[in-house]
């Protein structure tokens, strides 16, 4: 089972991806990260995608079935010229992670971006 910079490389793979991180979505802090940064870095990057994703989960829209788990499997921003996506991930200890990645609009296959970066997230251990 693939790590942290393993899955990141592999989801650099995916055509149009510019960037990608793993990001601890309670605090905000980047557990990997590889690629061009978008915006201000990678670091503003990890910020931007906590605040969406903490929109998200913690919107009345969205009702966990399961306690414990998060309500939704992904984001997907489009913006001008770029795609966004990110995806909860499953861990098997008491932590809110998500893998993000940053696409080139023109190049980018969003249907194709968002399978790779489903298989690399069932696949991902985190220890």
């Amino acid at each position: 089972m693939p790590g942290i910079d393993e899955c990141l490389s592999e989801a650099l793979a995916i055509p149009g991806v510019l960037g990608a991180s793993v990001v601890d979505w309670s605090s905000g802090l980047i557990l990997g990260a590889v690629g061009q940064e978008p915006g201000h870095g990678h670091e503003a990057a990890a910020a931007d995608t906590t605040e969406a994703a903490r929109a998200v989960v913690e919107g009345a829209t969205f009702t966990a079935k399961e306690p414990g788990r998060v309500p939704v499997e992904d984001i997907i921003i489009t913006a001008p010229g770029s795609y966004h996506l990110i995806r909860f991930l499953d861990t098997s200890f008491d932590s809110d992670v998500l893998l993000y990645i940053w696409l080139d609009r023109t190049v980018a296959n969003l249907a194709v971006a968002r399978i790779g970066l489903q298989s690399i997230a069932d696949r991902l251990v985190l220890v």
